[in-house]
């Protein structure tokens, strides 16, 4: 397994728990999500409080042995890339046709077990919500294998997912199974262990 060192923690672990960063030409600290850029890099717990001590208490310098100087709110600009890229997977798995939108089309997704993904906007009514988990349970009476159950997200404002998906705000969703649902949800849920990694993920 392919592990790095955290620079602040001094905690090693394998690599999709830590962010990769690298000294830019002029001076910055930039995050390299996708691990290619080249250069003398510096590893970091994929946490945001983690990110911020690492900027504040100099780690950064001392890692790449070199005088750079890492903008003071990098654990915001990380935040956003990851949140882009989850939301850049969502959009991709929806160009690809294995979104679905709207209230009764994921409705019937859930019911025929076609959904891996279920997604309730952040800031949608709970009453939706209900209903939908009320389908679900439906489904696993009618004999729905318990580990076929889409995995429910609340994560992302209506707003957030209507940018991803091409229209306007957008309350229910639900990725089909696939790679691609494969994809968003390990993306999105970096980005959501990054920004509360204390907290729950639903």
């Amino acid at each position: 397994m392919n592990e790095r060192t955290c620079i602040v923690t001094r905690r090693t672990g394998p690599v999709d728990g830590l962010i990769r960063f690298v000294a830019a030409p002029d001076g910055s600290v930039a995050p390299d999500l996708k691990s290619r850029l080249p250069g003398r890099g510096a590893w970091v717990s994929a946490d945001a409080a983690t990110v911020r001590r690492a900027v504040a208490k100099g780690f950064f310098a001392r890692a790449m042995r070199c005088p750079v100087k890492p903008a003071a709110d990098l654990d915001q600009l990380v935040a956003g890339l990851l949140k882009d890229q989850a939301l850049g997977a969502l959009g991709m798995a929806m160009r690809a046709g294995h979104v679905v939108t709207g209230y009764a089309k994921v409705e019937a997704a859930v019911r025929g077990a076609k959904a891996q993904i279920l997604i309730h906007a952040s800031d949608g009514a709970k009453e939706g919500w209900r209903k939908l988990d009320k389908a679900l349970r439906a489904m696993e009476r009618d004999g729905g294998a318990e580990d076929s159950a889409p995995f429910l997200m609340r994560w992302f404002s209506a707003a957030d997912l209507g940018l991803a998906l091409g229209r306007g705000n957008v309350v229910h969703a639900a990725v089909k199974h696939g790679r691609l649902a494969v994809s968003f949800l390990q993306t999105a849920t970096r980005w959501h262990r990054y920004v509360d990694a204390a907290g729950k993920l639903v």
